[in-house]
């Protein structure tokens, strides 16, 4: 679990210093739940989600490291457009990590994002949350 929360906090170091179109303060979380009134500002929270062991050689395993990053806002009237802003946020952090070295974890390599959901649409109806969750899988051998 040390890997994935050092890898965690990698990803947080690498977006609080990014530039996005939206202004965010990323923070690493265990438990990523918030009070509605917290999400009338932007949120992004990054979580470890799970390591995948594996043999590579006889005497090095491969560690598939998922890293949970959501996105989440309380949204006014306009669902349609500040829908549309926030899906572009997530497409730009997903492009930010893509193939990027994490600076503080440099045995760790990016090797895939998936965004599911791409946002939750009960979330929406029930709350007017948009929620996004980003899973970007880093491998690290040892």
């Amino acid at each position: 679990m040390a890997l994935a929360i050092d890898i965690a906090d990698a990803v947080v170091v690498e977006l609080a210093a990014g530039s996005f179109s939206q202004s965010i303060t990323p923070q690493r979380r265990v438990l990523p739940e918030f009070e509605l009134s917290e999400l009338a500002e932007l949120r992004v929270t990054v979580v470890p989600k799970g390591v995948e062991v594996s043999g590579s050689t006889r005497s090095v395993c491969q560690h598939d490291v998922q890293i949970d990053i959501g996105v989440q806002k309380k949204l006014g009237k306009d669902l349609d457009t500040e829908v549309a802003a926030l899906c572009g946020l997530v497409e730009e952090i997903a492009a930010f990590l893509r193939k990027r070295p994490l600076a503080a974890t440099p045995y760790a390599v990016w090797v895939r994002t998936a965004n599911q959901p791409v946002y939750a649409p009960e979330h929406l109806a029930e709350q007017r949350v948009f929620t996004s969750v980003l899973t970007v899988t880093y491998r690290a051998m040892s």
